[in-house]
């Protein structure tokens, strides 16, 4: 598999499971397989809302994350968040920890909630 390249944020990855001809997908669809991957506490965020969409949904999640490998959040991306400014929206400051300890580009539609982290690159696959 190569090396990951890109961690999606939780909009990225609702926006692709929302309009699989929308610009957010037709972006993925380009990227090697393995090279965007989302992060556990993605996973965990869009699951906690999940069940209320229904078995359709559930399976379109599932789907979506056969293709989009899980990445582990490990003691780095815990010592990342521990380092950074906090505001509202943990779950986007432990995605932005997640990105920042492993070096990965964070793809979001939401760059205002992510640009008081320094160090952090951030692209949004939506404009």
């Amino acid at each position: 598999m190569i090396e990951p390249r890109y961690l999606l944020d939780s909009n990225i990855c609702i926006y692709v499971l929302r309009d699989a001809d929308g610009r957010a997908a037709q972006r993925l669809a380009t990227c090697e397989p393995g090279s965007a991957v989302a992060s556990a506490i993605t996973y965990a965020e869009i699951m906690r809302g999940l069940e209320r969409h229904g078995e359709e949904a559930i399976a379109a999640f599932d789907r979506f994350f056969d293709r989009v490998p899980i990445l582990p959040f490990d003691r780095h991306a815990a010592s990342a968040y521990a380092t950074i400014p906090f505001r509202r929206g943990r779950f986007d400051r432990l995605i932005g920890a997640h990105a920042l300890a492993t070096g990965l580009t964070l793809v979001t539609n939401n760059e205002a909630d992510f640009a008081d982290i320094p160090g952090l690159t951030i692209e949004n696959w939506t404009l």
